[in-house]
């Protein structure tokens, strides 16, 4: 999406004019270079770059190791898709700064590097606060930088973002 196009989509999705600006939230191109990793939880293929493909798989299994189970929800998601989920929330009557807290505007997503993921267990529904209650939560406290992973989005964080601790990347 180049930077003309990229300010009219926001503004045709009602994203403010200054956004990313104030806190920065750096805009991300989309990554070029992607693996199918496995099918995530609703049996859709993921796809992540390969550094991140190895370590998610580096890391589930020395989490397997411990008994725990790490499960994908996603991975890699384009800038298109990233409008389909704006356009379909509004669409269902969302307001624009609601959908802000929960999902980064198209060209700002982590997901469009393919280094991020979204993770969940066996026994605690996805992309909800209760993931901050199992086992799978306190593994990846504990070990996830060892993979290179990290929880960008802690809560009360500087983005405005709701607290997601399902959500993981290697981006600095």
């Amino acid at each position: 999406m180049r930077d003309m196009n990229r300010a009219e989509l926001l503004s045709e999705l009602g994203v403010p004019q200054d956004y990313g600006n104030d806190p920065y939230l750096p805009p991300y191109e989309e990554a070029m270079e992607l693996e199918r990793v496995e099918h995530n939880i609703v049996g859709r293929i993921q796809r992540l770059t390969a550094d991140t493909a190895r370590d998610w798989h580096r890391m589930k299994q020395a989490a397997m190791n411990d008994e725990v189970t790490l499960l994908l929800v996603s991975g890699f998601r384009s800038i298109s898709d990233q409008i389909e989920l704006f356009r379909k929330k509004l669409a269902a009557g969302q307001q624009i700064e609601e959908i802000l807290q929960v999902n980064a505007a198209p060209g700002f997503s982590e997901h469009h590097t393919g280094r991020a993921i979204d993770i969940a267990t066996p026994g605690s529904r996805p992309l909800t606060d209760a993931f901050e209650t199992t086992v799978a939560f306190v593994w990846l406290r504990n070990y996830a930088a060892r993979f290179g992973f990290k929880m960008p989005y802690p809560r009360d964080n500087a983005f405005g973002f709701l607290y997601e601790p399902w959500h993981w990347s290697q981006l600095d």
